[in-house]
């Protein structure tokens, strides 16, 4: 079987790691090059992107869309995973929490804030990662990181002292350390449950396939990795050096701007990704067209 360049959209069940959904993509698409954008903790469903061949050296683009997430904050509960597949820590009398009241204190994490990432996490410090440590019962400081929530909703629950969560936030956001400081932010403590990723950039869940019904049918075309970024259509002549990873000035592609920049031919086919180079040269920071 051919080596397959592509993406798929796939919608992860509860219970699967992201590596287990690539490691089954491996034996789906018959081939070793397979990886993913955008890690989805395993309680947590849906859109994970999974590119196939070259297409694993284009994932960080995808992989820093934005991403719109749903959960339920569950106040008066908090856990050491900070969602509901740790061990309960604290308990606090919250019956009296109104929506008005959830609303009011969500506003304060809308926009740029900073977030302490959880010890449950794939992090890195000191060249061990958080939740190995976390295993190895140890807690360790972490620094606060910038990230943004560009809208944050928040609605009534199934059940009392339960609350919906609509987030869309930057990439490296954590959703269960949201919920656990609006918690904090009530008064008292909360978790997060049934987190599921409904969005990354323009890929939705509704376009995203089980794992288990994945077929070649359901592959994207390269050029598909690069939706949400400007794309530019090269003549044959500029296609060609695009295609031998020539750096080129800015107006040989046609592009303005900071970029990234998915290059196409005139069938709409990725020939490569450019960069601002220096101020007067573009460069590829991924070449997928053969020269």
């Amino acid at each position: 079987m051919p080596v397959i360049d592509g993406l798929v959209v796939v919608d992860k069940a509860a219970g699967w790691t992201s590596h287990d959904v690539v490691a089954k993509c491996r034996g789906i698409f018959g081939q070793k090059r397979v990886g993913h954008a955008g890690t989805l903790d395993p309680g947590a469903t849906g859109v994970l992107l999974v590119g196939l061949g070259r297409v694993t050296r284009l994932l960080r683009y995808p992989g820093a869309l934005p991403k719109t997430y749903v959960g339920d904050v569950v106040l008066g509960t908090e856990t050491s995973t900070l969602d509901n597949e740790g061990d309960v820590t604290a308990t606090h009398d919250m019956s009296a929490v109104t929506l008005d009241d959830v609303r009011a204190a969500s506003v304060r994490f809308v926009g740029d804030i900073e977030q302490v990432p959880p010890m449950v996490s794939a992090v890195k410090v000191g060249g061990r990662r958080l939740h190995e440590l976390a295993r190895a019962g140890e807690e360790v400081e972490r620094e606060p990181r910038p990230v943004t929530v560009y809208e944050l909703e928040v609605g009534d629950g199934p059940e009392p002292g339960v609350f919906s969560m609509t987030v869309t936030c930057s990439a490296g956001t954590y959703v269960r350390v949201l919920a656990a400081d609006l918690g904090q932010a009530l008064g008292g403590g909360a978790h997060l449950r049934n987190l599921r990723r409904t969005a990354v950039g323009e890929f939705s869940v509704g376009e995203a396939r089980s794992v288990e019904a994945l077929s070649v049918d359901d592959v994207l075309p390269p050029v598909d990795a690069m939706r949400g970024y400007s794309r530019v259509e090269v003549e044959p002549g500029v296609g060609n050096e695009v295609g031998h990873g020539k750096v080129l000035a800015p107006g040989a592609l046609g592009v303005e701007g900071d970029g990234p920049w998915a290059v196409v031919d005139a069938d709409g086919d990725l020939l490569a990704v450019y960069e601002p180079y220096d101020e007067a040269r573009v460069k590829p920071a991924v070449v997928i067209a053969s020269a």
